[in-house]
C-alpha cells in the first residue's frame, strides 16, 4: 500500500496552508487589532472560531467523503446539489474570488508604486494570470510546485512579517472602538465569519484530495487521514499568522490611528519598521499570497466542471484564467459590490451543510433534515444578501429587523427552529423504506 513520506505530508501541510492565506486573510486582522484595543484578544479569539475553526473543519467533512462537494451534497439531491456546489465554484472561482485576488495584490502591494492606472493593472494582471495559467496547467504538480517552492517562500515572507510584530512594535495599544468595548468576542466571530474561507475549504478539498492521489495513494482511509492532517497544518499555520497580524494591527495606534482597513494599517507598520524596502516586501508577501490561492480555487473549479461539461481540464484552465482576467480589470471597488450580496446568500446553506455532515448518523434520513434546513439557510441568506445590496426596501418590516440581522446572521436563528421541527418529524416518520428492485 502506497503511503506518503513524512516530507510529503509536511509539503501537504503547506500547501493547504498557502492555498488558504490570500490577500483578504492578511488584511482583516490588522484592522480587528487596531480597533479593539485592550480587548485584542478577545475579539481574536473570536475571530480564530470562525476563520480557522469552521475552514479546518470543512477540510475534514471533505477527507470523509472522498474530497468532493457533490458527495457532501448528495442528501439534497442531484439537482439542488449541483446548483449549489456550481454556484460556490463559480462564485470563489472566475467571477469574484480568482479575479480579486489579482485585483487586491495590485492595489496593495503594487499600485502604492505604479500608481493606479488601468493601463499599469492590465499588465499587472496579464502577467499574474500567464502565471496562474502555467501552474494550473499541471494540477499533479501542486505538491511540488506550491507545497515543495512557493508555499514556503509564503511562509517565510508571513513568519518575518509575524516575528517583526512581535519583537519590533510600532508602538501601544489605543482605545478600543464602542462596538468592541462591548462584545469584542461577538465582532471577532463576525470578522472571521466575513472572511468566507468555508467557501474556500469546500472548493479546496478536491485539490488536497487530488494531490494525495498524485503520489499513488489511492486508500480511502489513508487519503482522509492525510487530508485531515494537512487540514490540521494549515489551521495551526493560519492561527499563528492571524495572532501576529493581531498583535500587529493593536500596536500601530500611533502610525495607523484612524486607518479605514487592514491594508493601511500593514502599509503604515511595514513603512515604520522596515523603511524604503517596506513596500517591495508587502508588495511580495502580498503577490505570494493571492498567486497562491489563485492558483488553487483555478485548479478546483478546472477539477469540477471537467467532470459536468463537454470540455477537457486544460481548456477550462485556459478560459478560467482567461475569464478571470477580463473581471479583475473591472477594479477592487466593482468587484466587491458585486461579490458580497452574492457571497452572503450562499454561505450559510454551504455552512449547515457542512455542519449537518458530521451528524448523519443521528437520523433516519438525512434529505429530510439538511434539504429543508438548507433551505430555510438559503431564504434568510438571500435576506442578509439584500440588505448588503441595499435593497432592504423590498423587504417586509417584519424581516427588516431580524435576530442577529446586523451581525449578517439572520439566518442563524430560523435555521435552528427548523432544524428543531425536521428532527420531530423524522423521529415521527422512522427509518424510509427501501426501494424496491
Amino acid at each position: 500500500m502506497k503511503v506518503l513520506k513524512g516530507q510529503d505530508i509536511l509539503a501537504l501541510g503547506f500547501m493547504t496552508f498557502a492555498l488558504f492565506v490570500g490577500a483578504g486573510n492578511i488584511i482583516f486582522p490588522p484592522i480587528v487589532g487596531l480597533q479593539s484595543g485592550p480587548y485584542v484578544w478577545l475579539a481574536a479569539l473570536g475571530f480564530l472560531v470562525t476563520a480557522v475553526g469552521l475552514p479546518v473543519i470543512t477540510v475534514v467533512a471533505l477527507a470523509k467523503v472522498g474530497g468532493g462537494m457533490d458527495a457532501l451534497s448528495s442528501p439534497i439531491g442531484k439537482v439542488a446539489g449541483g446548483l449549489l456546489a456550481a454556484a460556490a465554484y463559480l462564485a470563489v472561482g472566475p467571477l469574484f474570488a480568482t479575479p480579486r485576488t489579482a485585483t487586491v495584490s495590485f492595489e496593495v502591494g503594487v499600485a502604492p508604486l505604479t500608481g493606479e492606472s488601468p493601463t499599469a493593472l492590465f499588465i499587472y494582471s496579464l502577467v499574474y494570470f500567464a502565471v496562474v495559467l502555467a501552474v494550473s496547467m499541471y494540477p499533479g504538480k501542486l505538491l511540488d510546485t506550491v507545497g515543495r517552492f512557493l508555499a514556503p517562500l509564503k511562509i517565510i515572507a508571513l513568519a518575518a512579517l509575524g516575528i517583526a510584530a512581535f519583537m519590533l512594535p510600532a508602538g501601544t495599544m489605543g482605545v478600543a472602538q464602542p462596538e468592541y468595548v462591548a462584545a469584542p468576542f461577538s465582532q471577532g466571530f463576525i470578522n472571521g465569519y466575513l472572511t468566507m474561507d468555508t467557501l474556500g475549504a469546500l472548493v479546496f478539498g478536491i485539490v488536497i484530495v487530488n494531490a494525495i492521489r498524485s503520489r499513488g495513494v489511492d486508500s480511502p482511509q489513508l487519503i482522509t487521514r492525510y487530508a485531515i492532517i494537512a487540514g490540521l497544518i494549515a489551521g495551526v499555520g493560519l492561527a499563528l499568522v492571524y495572532i501576529s497580524l493581531f498583535r500587529l494591527g493593536a500596536g500601530s495606534h500611533e502610525i495607523a490611528a484612524g486607518a479605514s482597513n487592514g491594508a493601511a494599517v500593514l502599509h503604515a507598520y511595514v513603512q515604520h519598521t522596515f523603511g524604503s524596502l517596506g513596500s517591495g516586501f508587502l508588495a511580495v508577501l502580498i503577490a505570494l499570497a493571492c498567486l497562491v490561492t489563485a492558483v488553487g480555487l483555478t485548479c478546483a473549479c478546472a477539477e469540477y466542471f471537467s467532470q459536468v461539461l463537454p470540455l477537457s481540464y486544460r481548456m477550462l484552465v485556459v478560459l478560467l484564467a482567461g475569464f478571470s482576467l477580463v473581471v479583475s480589470n473591472l477594479g477592487l471597488t466593482k468587484l466587491i459590490a458585486f461579490s458580497i450580496p452574492v457571497l452572503t446568500a450562499i454561505y450559510p446553506p454551504c455552512i449547515v451543510l457542512v455542519a449537518l455532515s458530521f451528524c448523519g448518523n443521528l437520523w433516519n434520513s438525512q434529505t429530510r433534515i439538511m434539504a429543508p434546513v438548507m433551505a430555510v439557510s438559503l431564504l434568510f441568506g438571500v435576506i442578509d444578501a439584500l440588505k448588503g445590496a441595499n435593497l432592504a426596501g423590498w423587504l417586509p418590516e417584519s424581516l427588516a429587523h431580524l435576530p442577529l440581522s446586523e451581525q449578517g446572521l439572520a439566518w442563524l436563528v430560523p435555521s435552528v427552529a427548523m432544524l428543531a421541527v425536521a428532527v420531530v418529524l423524522d423521529r415521527m416518520l422512522g427509518k424510509p423504506r427501501e426501494a424496491v428492485a
